[in-house]
């Protein structure tokens, strides 16, 4: 691999460590999944559903209208969601991000997880410097085989 494609696959992944990817994906945890809908065109409720129904993990909706998705009550912010969030799941584009995990740090979650295409560099410091852990531009589907889960 050349400097340049280096670059890039630095610029793919930017900053992840694969211990915290490793236990966010095996540690028992709810995660609020911040931009999932009904409309099974995203992306969004595939991965939702493999995180609960494959990974074991509860998933907690939150998006504009407050729909449940999936079967699950869904929510409208973060704020609104009873007892403790362990990881927001962030399906919103790079320019809306900054403020979900401004919220995800003030509902005092563990991670943020941005999800592919989603970068945010200054607020991955924010949630970092707050004590978050913080995973960006991937996907929980993605980053499992690759770590052999």
């Amino acid at each position: 691999m050349d400097a340049a494609a280096g670059d890039r696959a630095q610029d793919r992944r930017p900053g992840n460590d694969d211990a915290v990817v490793r236990r966010l994906l095996t540690t028992p945890g709810r995660w609020a999944v911040v931009g999932l809908t009904t409309n099974r065109r995203r992306v969004a409720p595939g991965v939702a559903a493999w995180l609960r129904d494959v990974r074991g993990l509860e998933i907690v909706p939150v998006n504009l209208s407050g729909e449940d998705v999936l079967g699950e009550r869904g929510y409208t912010r973060l704020a609104d969601i009873p007892g403790r969030i362990d990881v927001v799941d962030c399906f919103v584009n790079s320019q809306r991000v900054g403020a979900v995990v401004d919220q995800a740090i003030e509902i005092g979650a563990s991670a943020v997880w941005m999800q592919l295409g989603v970068v945010d560099h200054a607020a991955a410091e924010r949630a970092r410097a707050a004590g978050l852990d913080v995973v960006m531009d991937t996907c929980p589907k993605i980053e499992a085989p690759r770590l052999g889960l």
